[in-house]
């Protein structure tokens, strides 16, 4: 077992009582909440203040507020206690927890967003035959509405549900609806009150206004924010501007303000009259960075600073880690935020969002911390492919980025072609990586030595004809294309190029991933060690110590042939998931390899994508003195279990920090560097701490009855699954039609020059799709 709570060194006695409840499982909700504040108040108690050493643009010179909207609704029902208290729990000390008034029929303040329940309540299923329809600022509205209902009904009847699809359902109909007193009860940093729908409260014979001065009377509401005028000038003098400011929401361009009947964008064009009852705005973030049609960034507005000079704060919206925004972020929901707080023009002054802890990351980590450099002993940031979650993988683009990104270690997996070129390419089968299909599908074959289903080798095409397709990126799933403008960009590199790149360019070291040998040289008649062993010599990684080399195999014949090389490290790739490393195996395994990359399932149990419970197999392999590398990390939130809060620098953290793995290996270097070069990382006293998870403390929050069932055990690592023949020899196949060729000699640098994408044909789509049939 790990400390969650890495690098807090003042838990005491009571802490650790909680911490071992969270850890596995408490069912009393109560008791969990208790524990979960006590945990708060020793994080936060932690925390490096260190915050005014940064220069920040907000009109304030502080730092940029994070504002959770309904607490943690990233992960839990709006406004519930869970979503409320996590809130604190994980987030930076100041974070403001908002509450969306909604009023009831006995003028009961609640916290819900929009005007209806029916998104996230259970109302109707419990009052299926009680839908109404209002007009609601001139639009019709259907559904269940808070002001038909007391107080008594809703909160005997009615419990919270998530209102995101792609969120879990887990925790649903476990909590009762929050009153602004609940909210308010657990004591945020800071409290912000947005009254949404003054108008047709006011309509109904309800004032959101008389509300709010009632409950100023008795509760701290620092922020009181509206999207409708006339509500914000009614609270003109009535609130004390020293102690709660007021905020003008914006929302879409075309959306009509009710006060003025004018379109919010024409009012932003007049600040100044802004200024005369607001003291800042609060804006959908298109507003300050427009995202155009194809999902890539266009230049940013000047609002911020506009509104800056008529003193203006200017607070953006809108932010969550699971849903797409754009390509210029790379899936990493932290970049999203630092384009809006970290950049030489402006920076908002607070961040609305479902995932305050990722907010909190991004500014108390990430931001204006540039020239950080790598602490000693950190894991290795090994690439996969290069950066190939950002440009097509093994291209000269993918290489330089993953230098440029802070990688450790680039890597070259080793393909060959017809003629007896060996390049880099993630496999031999050229039909994910490359747009052979357009070119050369008459060649499809099977080879079940390698593959189950039909593919296009690089071993049937000369490298000449290989040079001949475009390089294609990959995409892990279909709705989450990586950085379409750039799918067929870069080009191809030879073994010998990536080589002579990886000196060039001063990287840490290199990996060579070796596939297939067996079959290539008993089938095709092709040496690939041997190519590698000349490559590095040639290349003199075999007479230097300067860079670390690393030679990667699921084969131990393989790693066998490079021991008389001391200098090289020898990684043991296994492909199995396993839940246990009995001593036998690992130390057979020992005989062959230095390390061993294995899949993150090995590391972490998963189950119905909640984390259950870490495996034995690091610490045991570490006993060894083997090291261990994780793959392969991925930055889009399907590929994230939800105990990562749909954020991949926690998945690193709980890694790195929680496991103490050696190396990450990872297809976007760019995102583990950033975490890895944080000052939160390399500091005794951070400014916030990214915690790893805890394996089945998220899932124990929910009632045993609704949490899936365990899944079998993984079984242990045999040392006969692991352990591989010698190496058949090289066969002597007739080569008179196809002679082998010498491998090009490397360039003095390799070109970065884009290739034009080309789009693939409507005849090779049909038949890629049929051949995807029968296979």
């Amino acid at each position: 077992m790990f400390e969650i709570l890495e690098g807090v060194s003042n838990i005491q006695r009571g802490g650790n009582v909680c911490f071992l409840h969270i850890i596995y499982g408490i069912q009393n909700q109560n008791k969990m909440i208790r524990c979960l504040f006590f945990i708060s108040l020793l994080i936060h108690s932690a925390l490096g203040q260190n915050s005014t050493a940064k220069k920040w643009l907000t009109l304030s010179g502080k730092r940029p507020l994070v504002i959770a909207r309904g607490g943690f609704t990233g992960m839990f029902p709006e406004s519930s206690s869970f979503a409320n208290q996590m809130t604190q729990t994980l987030s930076l000390p100041d974070t403001a927890t908002l509450c969306n008034l909604q009023l009831t029929k006995d003028g009961i303040g609640i916290c819900l967003s929009g005007v209806t329940l029916d998104n996230s309540t259970n109302i109707n299923l419990v009052f299926p035959k009680e839908k109404k329809n209002y007009t609601v600022n001139g639009k019709e509205v259907s559904g269940w509405f808070s002001l038909d209902y007391t107080s008594d009904q809703l909160f005997n009847n009615i419990s919270l549900v998530q209102n995101v699809l792609s969120r879990s359902s887990m925790f649903d109909s476990l909590a009762p609806i929050s009153t602004v007193e609940d909210v308010t009860g657990i004591k945020p940093a800071q409290f912000w009150l947005n009254v949404q729908y003054d108008t047709f409260y006011t309509q109904h014979k309800h004032s959101p206004a008389t509300y709010v001065q009632r409950a100023l009377r008795f509760i701290g509401i620092n922020y009181i924010s509206s999207p409708e005028i006339g509500f914000l000038k009614s609270m003109v003098g009535k609130v004390n501007k020293d102690k709660t400011k007021l905020i003008f929401q914006v929302l879409g361009a075309d959306e009509i303000e009710p006060t003025t009947n004018k379109k919010y964008s024409s009012l932003l064009e007049d600040l100044a009259s802004i200024k005369s009852y607001a003291s800042g705005i609060l804006v959908p973030k298109e507003y300050i960075l427009p995202v155009k049609a194809d999902k890539y960034l266009g230049a940013p507005t000047t609002l911020v600073s506009d509104a800056h000079k008529q003193g203006l704060e200017v607070y953006a919206s809108g932010f969550s880690n699971d849903l797409i925004s754009s390509y210029n972020y790379s899936y990493d929901p932290s970049q999203e935020y630092l384009h809006f707080i970290d950049n030489s023009q402006f920076s908002v002054d607070g961040v609305l969002t479902d995932f305050p802890p990722t907010a909190s990351e991004a500014i108390g980590c990430f931001a204006n911390n540039k020239q950080v450099k790598p602490a000693k002993g950190n894991p290795l940031i090994i690439t996969k492919n290069g950066a190939s979650g950002i440009y097509p993988g093994a291209t000269d683009l993918a290489y330089q980025r993953a230098v440029d990104d802070g990688a450790d270690i680039i890597d070259c997996s080793v393909q060959m072609s017809k003629d007896g070129v060996a390049f880099c390419l993630d496999s031999a089968d050229l039909m994910g990586a490359t747009t052979v299909i357009t070119s050369f599908i008459s060649r499809s074959t099977v080879v079940q030595e390698i593959q189950p289903n039909a593919g296009v080798f690089s071993f049937d095409l000369t490298w000449s004809e290989i040079q001949t397709l475009k390089p294609q990126i990959t995409t892990v799933f279909k709705d989450f294309p990586r950085n379409p403008a750039y799918k067929n960009s870069g080009k191809f590199v030879t073994l010998a190029e990536f080589l002579e790149f990886a000196k060039a360019k001063g990287a840490s070291g290199i990996l060579i991933n070796i596939q297939n040998a067996a079959y290539l040289a008993s089938k095709k008649g092709l040496d690939i060690v041997g190519s590698v062993t000349t490559a590095l010599s040639n290349a003199t990684f075999d007479k230097q110590s300067t860079q670390s080399v690393l030679i990667q195999s699921d084969d131990t014949s393989v790693l066998s042939k490079f021991k008389s090389v001391p200098a090289y490290q020898r990684v043991l790739y296994i492909e199995d998931k396993v839940g246990d490393a009995p001593k036998q195996s690992v130390e057979e395994i020992k005989k062959y390899a230095d390390a061993v990359a294995i899949t993150r399932a090995t590391i972490i149990e998963v189950t119905d994508y909640f984390t259950t419970d870490f495996t034995s197999v690091v610490e045991e392999f570490q006993k060894a003195n083997i090291s261990v590398y994780v793959y392969v990390l991925r930055n889009e939130y399907i590929t994230l279990a939800f105990d990562y809060f749909s954020d991949p620098i926690v998945e690193i953290a709980t890694f790195v920090t929680g496991i103490g793995v050696d190396g990450i290996i990872t297809e976007f270097p760019g995102t583990a560097s950033n975490y890895i070069r944080s000052p939160c990382t390399n500091t005794d006293k951070p400014e916030y701490n990214i915690l790893p998870v805890a394996p089945g403390s998220l899932l124990g929050l929910a009632p045993p009855e609704v949490q899936p069932p365990a899944e079998a055990p993984l079984p242990p690592l045999d040392s006969a699954d692991v352990v591989d023949p010698p190496l058949p020899p090289v066969a002597n196949i007739s080569t008179a039609s196809s002679p082998v060729a010498e491998a090009p000699p490397p360039s003095a640098s390799i070109s970065f020059a884009n290739v034009a994408k080309m789009d693939l044909s409507l005849m090779a789509i049909m038949v890629l799709s049929l051949l995807s049939m029968l296979n």
